[in-house]
């Protein structure tokens, strides 16, 4: 009993620190259900609790959350040293924000771990009729035959709206049953702050995350090595066929300025991937991922800056923290 108490204790704590005081109960307890499940029903210690423990993770208190350089004014920045696990500069990451185009980077999680990246996926009418007019499409038509791997490259070099329905449709069936299983692979990785709509970020009231649950996904992520490939790419060849067999070719170009080699970054940093994202109601989100000359790797999530000029003018600030780490 005394261990239960122990194990029980230190999860609300640690709830308390990732969700903050003004977090709801409810949300309180979702968490405490869903990591303690295992233990309550007999286990030493509930699987989901070691998955939390995990040495791999970074906490952040609050006291530890309250950014105050004048330079970085986004709604919520993240901006941490992920091999020594140590917190450079963190502010609001545990607001609820919307994540726009970020949104992509859970629904390429879902996909990475229940597809297949030889899977042959036909495109349907939902995924080739968006009822949105002005956003990004990797130009697939209904009929289309397009494997999994070429799909996640649209989704995360070029952020194709499109990508995401198809990539849904083709491991759930559905986008709604898609996205019951990107809210259950979030609420797994201790990301109980996130509520996803849909699998491409157009703008939901009640599609929301927050800056940290965003890090636990891209951490996540990092185990996969194709992943890693992916977002390195400054664009991306993809080849598939139509509905008739006739071979379509397209190229795809990363949206993220330093991939581009438009936007030069300090010396001695090496750009590992990112992507950015925007909504009139997210503002401009993007997330970088860092390695250093000497080896260290680091994550940068930026939620709600003002516009994508000073989206950039605040990633190449938080280039300074890291360069003095």
């Amino acid at each position: 009993m005394q261990m239960k108490k122990k194990v029980l204790s230190s999860i609300i704590i640690v709830t308390f620190l990732l969700g903050g005081c003004s977090q709801s109960s409810d949300e309180v307890l979702s968490f405490q259900e869903l990591e303690l499940a295992d233990y309550n029903q007999g286990s030493n210690l509930a699987v989901g609790v070691n998955d939390f423990f995990a040495t791999d993770l970074t906490v952040i208190s609050q006291e530890e959350n309250q950014g105050d350089d004048p330079l970085l004014d986004s709604a919520a920045i993240l901006l941490l040293n992920k091999t020594k696990q140590i917190p450079l500069y963190s502010d609001n990451i545990y607001d609820k924000l919307y994540p726009a185009s970020l949104t992509k980077l859970m629904t390429a999680l879902v996909a990475l771990r229940y597809g297949e990246l030889t899977d042959s996926v036909t495109i349907s009418y939902n995924a080739s009729h968006l009822p949105y007019t002005g956003v990004k499409l990797c130009g697939l038509q209904e009929g289309d035959v397009i494997s999994l791997d070429t799909l996640l490259h649209g989704l995360l070099i070029y952020s194709g709206n499109d990508a995401g329905i198809a990539i849904a449709e083709h491991i759930s069936g559905s986008e709604e049953e898609f996205v019951k299983l990107m809210n259950e692979e979030a609420r797994r990785l201790g990301a109980v702050h996130s509520n996803f709509i849909n699998s491409h970020g157009l703008h939901d009231d009640n599609h929301y995350s927050t800056a940290y649950d965003i890090y636990l996904i891209i951490n996540e992520l990092m185990k996969y090595d194709h992943f890693l490939t992916i977002i390195g790419k400054r664009d991306y060849n993809a080849s598939y066929t139509d509905k008739h067999g006739y071979i379509k070719e397209k190229s795809y170009t990363t949206s993220n300025l330093y991939l581009k080699g438009n936007m030069e970054h300090p010396e001695g940093i090496n750009i590992l991937g990112g992507m950015t994202g925007s909504t009139s109601k997210a503002g401009s989100c993007s997330f970088l991922l860092v390695k250093t000359h000497d080896g260290n790797e680091y994550i940068m999530v930026i939620l709600k800056a003002t516009n994508g000029d000073e989206l950039y003018s605040q990633m190449h600030h938080l280039f300074t923290y890291i360069v003095t780490d």
